[in-house]
C-alpha cells in the first residue's frame, strides 16, 4: 500500500475517501491527536474530510492547518502535541493523482515498520473505534504557517548572521508553482530580501507549469531571473516539500550540484552526509576535499531522514531536490532549503559555488515492467560473480574504478530505472549500455 512517499495515485481508482476513512481509523488506534492538512488539489477537501472522521471516531482529536506545505504540517505535529501527522498531497505529481503521507512528531515521515503497522490495520479492517459518546474533537488552527515561517525567520537571521551576509541587498524569484510554498516568499520577504513570485496563487490544476521542478518546467524561473537580473531563483512543487534552484546567471542548476553545494557548506572534517544510491560522484568529491564523506541510503526521503538521525551526519538529501537539515526537522522542508541558500547566495553567488564543481556525465533511463522484483533478482544473480563491488542496498549498484551503475524497481511505477555515472562521456555511456543489457537479458529470463 505504501510507497516510500506514502499512498499515491489516481483519485477515485488509488487513493479513495473509503482509503482515506480506513488510513484515518487506523492511525487513530494509536494516536491521542493528530493533525492534518493538505496541498491545493480541489480532491484534497473529501479526503482531508473522510480521514478527519476516521480519526474522530477512533477517538481522536484532529488539528486541522487546511491548505498548507508539506513541512508546515509535518512541524506542526510537534508543535501542537500530536501523536501523528497526516497530509493529504500527491506532493509532484500530476493533478488527477492525490496521495497520504504520514508523519511523525520528529518531523520524520512514518518509517517502513510503522507504515506496515497502519497497512496491516486498514488490509485486516482492524478499527478500535470509539463509543459514541467518545469521539474526538476536529479543530481549525489557522496559524500554522506563521509559525511555520516565524522559525524559517529565525533560521534565516542565524544563517545569514553566520556568513555575515547582508538579506536587504539579496533579490530572489520564487516560482511557487501553483503549489503551497508561498511561506518561502514570505519568510524572505519578512528577513530583507526583494523578492518576486511566479505562480504564487495556489491551484491544484498547477496550470502554470507541471508541478514537478526540473529544467525543463522551470524555464519561466529561467528567463525571469535572467530579466530581472536576480541573484537567485526558487523553485518548488505542489506541496513544497522538494525545492530546486536557479543561480544568478540564469541557470537550472541540478540536483546533484545542490546536494554538492549544502553538503560542501555543511560538513566539516569528520562528518557525514546522507543521500541515497543514486547521487553523483560529485558528492563525493565536494566531500572530500573539506574531510568529510558520502553515506548511501535507499532512494526516498523517509531513509534519508532515518539515517541523519545519527550523530555524525549533519544533513541529508536527494538530487530529486528533497532537502533534510536534522538540526532544525527531519522533514523535507524546501523553504527551509530556500533560505538557507539564499544566506548562501547572499554570501558567495551560487554559480560561484556550483562552478566549483567538476559534474562527471550521468546517464538515466527506465524499462516498463510489471515484474519489477523478478528483474532485480536476474540482475542481482548475474552480477555476483561479476567485476566490481556489488550492493543491495536498493536494486543492485555495481561499482567500479571510476564508475558504477544501478538497477532498481521504482517505488511507485511498474519501472525499472537504469542510471550509469562515469568520469568520461565513453565510458558513462559503455556502464549504461551494460546495465541495459543485464536488464534485457532479465527480462527475457521473465518472460520465458
Amino acid at each position: 500500500m505504501f510507497g516510500t512517499s506514502g499512498v499515491r495515485g489516481p483519485v477515485g481508482e488509488v487513493v479513495t475517501g473509503e482509503l482515506a476513512l480506513s488510513i484515518g481509523r487506523a492511525v487513530g488506534v494509536s494516536a491521542d491527536r493528530a493533525v492534518i492538512g493538505r496541498d491545493a488539489r480541489d480532491s484534497g477537501r473529501a479526503l482531508c474530510d473522510a480521514l478527519a472522521a476516521g480519526l474522530v471516531e477512533s477517538g481522536t482529536d484532529v488539528v486541522d492547518v487546511g491548505v498548507a506545505a508539506t513541512p508546515t504540517v509535518a512541524r506542526a505535529v510537534g508543535t501542537r502535541d500530536a501523536d501523528a501527522g497526516v497530509v493529504v498531497t500527491a506532493s509532484h505529481n500530476p493533478p488527477p493523482d492525490n496521495g497520504i503521507k504520514l508523519w511523525s512528531p520528529s518531523g520524520q515521515a512514518f518509517d517502513r515498520a510503522k507504515r506496515a503497522e497502519i497497512a496491516d490495520r486498514v488490509e485486516s479492517e482492524d478499527d478500535d473505534l470509539a463509543a459514541w459518546d467518545g469521539h474526538g474533537e476536529r479543530t481549525a488552527w489557522d496559524d500554522a504557517e506563521a509559525a511555520h515561517r516565524d522559525a524559517l525567520v529565525a533560521v534565516g537571521e542565524r544563517r545569514f548572521a553566520e556568513r555575515d551576509a547582508d538579506p536587504t541587498a539579496l533579490s530572489v524569484v520564487v516560482d511557487v508553482g501553483n503549489g503551497t510554498g508561498g511561506v518561502t516568499a514570505d519568510t524572505l520577504y519578512e528577513l530583507g530580501a526583494t523578492v518576486e513570485t511566479l505562480n504564487a496563487r495556489p491551484d491544484g490544476r498547477f496550470p502554470a507549469r507541471p508541478s514537478e521542478p526540473t529544467a525543463e518546467t522551470c524555464e519561466s524561473l529561467r528567463r525571469c531571473v535572467d530579466a530581472l537580473d536576480a541573484d537567485l531563483g526558487i523553485a518548488h512543487d505542489g506541496d513544497a516539500d522538494r525545492m530546486m534552484a536557479v543561480d544568478g546567471n540564469g541557470t537550472f542548476v541540478s540536483g546533484d550540484l545542490l546536494l554538492a553545494t549544502f553538503a560542501r557548506e555543511l560538513a566539516g572534517a569528520g562528518d557525514e552526509v546522507a543521500a541515497p544510491v543514486d547521487t553523483s560522484m560529485v558528492v563525493d568529491d565536494a566531500l572530500a576535499a573539506v574531510g568529510a564523506s558520502l553515506v548511501h541510503t535507499r532512494v526516498g526521503d523517509v531513509y534519508v531522514a532515518e539515517r541523519t538521525k545519527d550523530a555524525s551526519v549533519v544533513f541529508g538529501g536527494e538530487p530529486s531536490g528533497a532537502w533534510i537539515f536534522p538540526e532544525e526537522t527531519l522533514c523535507p522542508d524546501g523553504p527551509l532549503a530556500a533560505v538557507t541558500l539564499a544566506a548562501l547566495a547572499a554570501d558567495r553567488p551560487l554559480a560561484d559555488r556550483t562552478a566549483a564543481f567538476d559534474p562527471y556525465p550521468i546517464r538515466r533511463t527506465a524499462v516498463e515492467t510489471p515484474h519489477k522484483d523478478a528483474v532485480l533478482d536476474a540482475v542481482s544473480a548475474a552480477c555476483r560473480d561479476g567485476e566490481g563491488t556489488v550492493s543491495a542496498l536498493d536494486g543492485v549498484r555495481v561499482s567500479r574504478d571510476g564508475g558504477w551503475f544501478l538497477v532498481r524497481a521504482s517505488g511507485t511505477q511498474p519501472l525499472v530505472r537504469i542510471t550509469a555515472e562515469a568520469r568520461a562521456e565513453g565510458p558513462a555511456d559503455r556502464l549504461l549500455g551494460e546495465a541495459r543489457t543485464l536488464v534485457n537479458d532479465a527480462l527475457d529470463r521473465v518472460a520465458e
